[in-house]
């Protein structure tokens, strides 16, 4: 009985501690979709005040603005091209690792200029967009290059993929048209037609003697010539057997 009382309590805490893990979870779960949510939506946010800025403001204000929206654009477009792609090919592992570098100066950069968005001295700013238009060049540059470098490869696997299975599909279209070269014809032969029905009735008896073989073996022939069939002669009614049930056939008489 004891036995049973510990196994039944062993058994209340594993599901009790299984139901605190899948809790666990299931909150972490949701804090994070909570916060991917809020980061998409502070995105958003974020770049349609620098769009803004961008066309609404002239001056070092409005070119911070598309140095900052041209940086971000860059980036996460080859961020989504290269994980869609990794997902597929193994080999843009080493190409995500060189992203993640490449996003840490992207970052540095975009802190830079928000910075210099606050920035009320206007010339110590215009003095540093030379610097700062180089560094956002070169980054988008090699985010361009990570970018149209995996839409490349995976465009290639596309092409190559669809040659094979093009070539597949003409040899398996040869082999389905084998026949003509080997029967010399340009469509199968149909189907030889089944003999109708009640033909060889309505013809009446004489079509099968024609078409039944001139001899016969010896047995079935009777006497005569060999291989041809004999008449059957009636029997004499003089020669013929009688029997004590049979009358006397009478003599016929004339008037």
């Amino acid at each position: 009985m004891e036995a049973v009382i510990t196994i039944l309590a062993l058994l209340f805490f594993a599901f009790i501690a299984l139901g605190v893990y899948v809790s666990v979870k299931a909150v972490r779960a949701a804090k994070r979709g909570v916060e991917r949510t809020v980061t998409q939506a502070r995105r958003t946010v974020e770049e349609t005040a620098l769009r803004a800025k961008s066309y609404g403001q002239t001056g070092v204000a409005g070119e911070l603005a598309q140095l900052r929206l041209k940086l971000r654009t860059s980036m996460r477009a080859t961020q989504d091209t290269l994980n869609a792609g990794a997902a597929q090919d193994a080999s843009l592992s080493e190409s995500l690792a060189l992203f993640r570098r490449l996003s840490e100066h992207a970052h540095e950069l975009d802190e830079e200029l928000r910075r210099l968005e606050r920035e009320p001295d206007q010339g110590t700013v215009s003095s540093l967009m030379p610097g700062l238009r180089e560094r956002t060049e070169r980054i988008t540059h090699s985010a361009e290059s990570l970018r149209w470098a995996a839409r490349d490869r995976a465009q290639k696997f596309s092409d190559d993929d669809l040659d094979a299975l093009s070539t597949q599909i003409d040899m398996e279209a040869g082999a389905l048209r084998h026949w003509s070269a080997a029967d010399g014809c340009t469509e199968p032969a149909a189907w030889p037609k089944a003999p109708e029905t009640g033909a060889a009735d309505r013809a009446g008896p004489d079509a099968g003697a024609q078409n039944r073989p001139e001899t016969e073996p010896q047995s079935q022939a009777g006497a005569g010539a060999p291989g041809r069939p004999q008449a059957i002669s009636a029997r004499d009614p003089r020669q013929q057997t009688a029997y004590p049930w049979q009358k006397t056939a009478r003599p016929e008489t004339t008037n």
